[in-house]
């Protein structure tokens, strides 16, 4: 069973935290990490992009000129995608981009997200963050603290907590989210987690769906 230092604000070790072997153990699967995070980023995307297909443009419901004897092609509308300004052949159209992926195969992913961080040392537990009204400041001198000034950092708290959510959200790179909100893309976006040992044992009880 893996064993974790925790941290106090101040970098000092105060204790570990003990993760469990059928969660945290096995090897990271990039395959699985690959397909979460493109499932993530399709999920977002709006699809609202549309272009005028011939229908919606405005105009053209008259023929510009006679078909015959003009010496000119032959033409039925000014709404033809072959003259300037006219509709758009085969252009995007609203759609929908999102689609599911089993819910095993997205914890699978997001554990083994999270045990590639966790060896690659990417993973910081605090025994708590003490910010008990909203200060940047001190946020940014926590983060001085641990080293993680200079790196993009995810803060995982076990609950919402808007002290810290309004400390970190003017400092660059730095977010906060919940451990039921922990996602593989984040885990993936971010140098750093820097987790309370509290989200951290709440990990196991994550279910995404």
């Amino acid at each position: 069973m893996p064993e974790v230092e925790i941290k106090d604000k101040n970098n000092n070790t105060v204790g570990k935290i003990s993760l469990r072997d059928d969660m945290f153990g096995s090897q990271a699967k990039e395959g699985v990490i690959h397909a979460a995070v493109i499932n993530f980023l399709a999920n977002q995307r709006q699809g609202t992009h549309a272009t005028k297909t011939k229908g919606l443009i405005s105009g053209g419901g008259r023929k510009p000129w006679k078909q015959k004897h003009t010496g000119r092609a032959r033409s039925g509308s000014i709404r033809s995608p072959l003259w300037r300004g006219g509709g758009t052949v085969f252009g995007p159209q609203p759609r929908d981009y999102s689609y599911s992926l089993p819910r095993k195969m997205k914890r699978l992913a997001l554990m083994a997200a999270f045990r590639e961080k966790l060896s690659n040392g990417e993973v910081v537990i605090i025994d708590d963050l003490p910010l008990e009204k909203p200060r940047t400041k001190d946020m940014i001198s926590i983060l001085k603290n641990l080293g993680l000034d200079s790196k993009s950092v995810l803060v995982v708290l076990p609950e919402r907590k808007d002290s810290v959510i309004l400390s970190a959200r003017n400092i660059p790179r730095v977010s906060v989210t919940r451990s039921t909100d922990l996602n593989t893309y984040d885990v993936m976006k971010y140098n750093v987690l820097l987790m309370t040992k509290e989200a951290a044992a709440r990990l196991e009880e994550i279910k995404e769906s």
